[in-house]
């Protein structure tokens, strides 16, 4: 018998939808594409769900429809009305265009479409029912002009598939931020996600990009954003991006559209964030709404199953125009006040013998009064982790100043010079003490007045699966309306919230990597209170403060390093200072 073989249509069709058909978010990415596609100004997307996760996938739209023929055709594999030969590939202007979408659907799932052409005189619908991508039923019935898809029993025939999906609300937050994307990208379509009969998410037609904007994010944010314009011959870019004030701890904001399809690029994402310069500080990252526009022959949609990658013929002219546009929009804003301030470079300040020298006498004035609350938040941030005995594991090391507000200089008995990141410093003791409080199960710190949260959809169903997690690290949250939480109470390690950052960074955070295993997320929530707590870079520390720090930091496990693996202490022997300097 011969080793190669002519695969069956059923292992053809199961593996076409292996590669399309990743979760139920992608099941309602594809039906949205075909619905925008057939002109739809309307589109209803319902959700069921039970604790086994998403049941039913029913979405409805007022498009232009299909006759009897056509419904029974559209389930063959690579049966398309969007091309027709291999030139059409050169000028694609719809979202869909491959003709596999419906068929790699009914492949894994139990699928019902009921349509109605519009504008053809037809007194009736079709009705087709597709199980295992055979169809099974097809009969006239009424309905109104348009699509309604109904997909039930996802993966039911391939349940190694089944087996790898997430969490329910994690499955819900991928859906959402898919009709989030596609709302962003087309302002004519009205959106509106039901969810076990309440609804979820809405945005209006026609209502431009600004109005979609503070429909699904919050007209605070909207408020916000400044408008970008630029292109070049066969490019134009339009859409907003947010003050250097509004940003965040990952770039999963950092919305791209070309032509109305959304995608993902770093290399975009990059170049939004280069268009910031200096504004932003490197670990943060802008909020931005940006569309390309961009000649249909120089943009290959065909690089992925998926269509979420696209391939640029002339990247490299691309780039620089859209960080161009991006600093040429902040450029012609009034960011006075707006800009994070620089860390103050400051020299090294010989330690003096006795107390620490009180302020001079005089008109303190705004600098003073700024330097005063930040030694005395660094003295609460100090006081917080505070702890008594244990073991010393650092050699003994006296400090003598800050560089840039940022390093501690200090000199170890035998002349070691040593240089110790304040941030990472801080950071491995808060970790430590955090670990140890969430293994000790103690209790949280409770807030004085609760944090209020609004969340996009989105967020709310990532925070709900992540609750367990975050009461794990110490952080009380309860639900207080629709997408509106209460923060109750949060680590001990942490002390006092007066803004929500915490628990969104949180959020966004998990958020952003939902492929972590529930270790790594309980990790990363346990990272996010050590960095969010820890004395930041850039806050002057008094000489006792650095003496604190110093001692606190020599009690831990593993003082040499920060939770992410970055040195904390840096040393320079007498024997590698007299090489520096070619002594001896």
């Amino acid at each position: 018998m011969t080793k190669i073989r002519v695969l069956d249509p059923d292992t053809v069709n199961q593996i076409a939808a292996g590669e399309v058909v990743e979760r139920p978010a992608s099941v309602v990415k594809e039906l949205l594409e075909n619905a925008i596609d057939a002109g739809s100004t309307s589109i209803l997307i319902d959700v069921s769900s039970d604790m086994g996760g998403i049941a039913k996938i029913r979405v409805t739209d007022n498009g232009e429809g299909m006759t009897p023929e056509e419904a029974a055709l559209a389930f063959h594999p690579h049966a398309t009305s969007k091309i027709r030969d291999i030139a059409d590939l050169c000028a694609i202007r719809t979202l869909g265009f491959r003709g596999e979408a419906l068929a790699s659907i009914a492949a894994v799932a139990e699928v019902t479409l009921i349509t109605r052409p519009g504008g053809a005189g037809a007194l009736a619908g079709t009705r087709v029912v597709i199980r295992g991508g055979e169809i099974i039923e097809k009969s006239e019935v009424g309905a109104p002009e348009g699509t309604t898809v109904v997909v039930e029993r996802l993966f039911y025939n391939t349940p190694a598939r089944r087996k790898f999906l997430k969490s329910r609300n994690t499955e819900l937050a991928h859906i959402y931020a898919v009709v989030e994307n596609l709302a962003l990208a087309h302002g004519e379509v009205a959106f509106r996600v039901v969810h076990n009969g309440k609804e979820r998410m809405a945005t209006q037609r026609s209502g431009g990009l600004l109005n979609t904007i503070a429909g699904l994010y919050g007209a605070e944010l909207a408020r916000s954003l400044v408008p970008v314009e630029g292109g070049l011959l066969f490019l134009r870019i339009g859409g907003y991006v947010s003050r250097p004030s509004e940003s965040r701890g990952n770039p999963s904001q950092v919305v791209i559209s070309i032509n109305g399809r959304s995608i993902a690029s770093r290399q975009i994402a990059a170049a939004v964030r280069e268009g910031y310069g200096t504004l932003l500080p490197k670990d943060r990252y802008p909020v931005a709404f940006l569309d390309l526009s961009i000649d249909t022959d120089l943009v290959d949609v065909n690089v992925h199953p998926t269509k979420r990658e696209v391939r640029l013929s002339r990247e490299r002219e691309i780039l620089p125009a859209v960080a161009a546009a991006v600093e040429e929009a902040l450029a012609g804003h009034d960011l006075v006040g707006d800009i994070p301030a620089e860390p103050v470079q400051q020299q090294i300040v010989p330690r003096e013998p006795g107390p620490e020298p009180a302020p001079a006498a005089g008109e303190p004035g705004a600098s003073y009064t700024a330097g005063h609350r930040e030694l005395a938040l660094s003295d609460k941030q100090l006081r917080r982790t505070e702890t008594e005995g244990g073991e010393n594991l650092l050699p003994a090391m006296e400090p003598i100043g800050q560089v840039a507000a940022t390093y501690i200089v200090a000199e170890g008995a035998d002349g070691t010079l040593y240089l110790v990141d304040q941030h990472a410093a801080h950071e491995r003791i808060l970790y430590d003490q955090v670990v140890e409080q969430r293994d000790a199960k103690a209790g949280s710190q409770e807030l004085i007045m609760p944090v209020v949260l609004s969340l996009r959809p989105k967020e709310s169903a990532a925070l709900r699966d992540a609750m367990p997690l975050l009461a794990d690290g110490g952080f009380v949250v309860e639900e207080f309306g629709r997408d509106t939480f209460a923060v109750r109470a949060v680590p001990a390690a942490l002390g006092a919230v007066e803004d929500p950052g915490t628990v969104r960074e949180t959020i966004a955070d998990l958020l952003a990597d939902a492929s972590r295993t529930v270790p790594d997320r309980r990790e990363a929530v346990t990272c996010i209170v050590a960095c969010r707590g820890a004395v930041k870079a850039g806050a002057l520390l008094t000489h006792d403060q650095q003496k604190r720090l110093l001692a606190q930091l020599a009690r831990t496990k593993t003082p040499w390093t920060c939770p992410h693996g970055r040195p904390t202490v840096v040393a320079f022997d007498k024997r590698k200072l007299d090489g520096m300097f070619r002594r001896g």
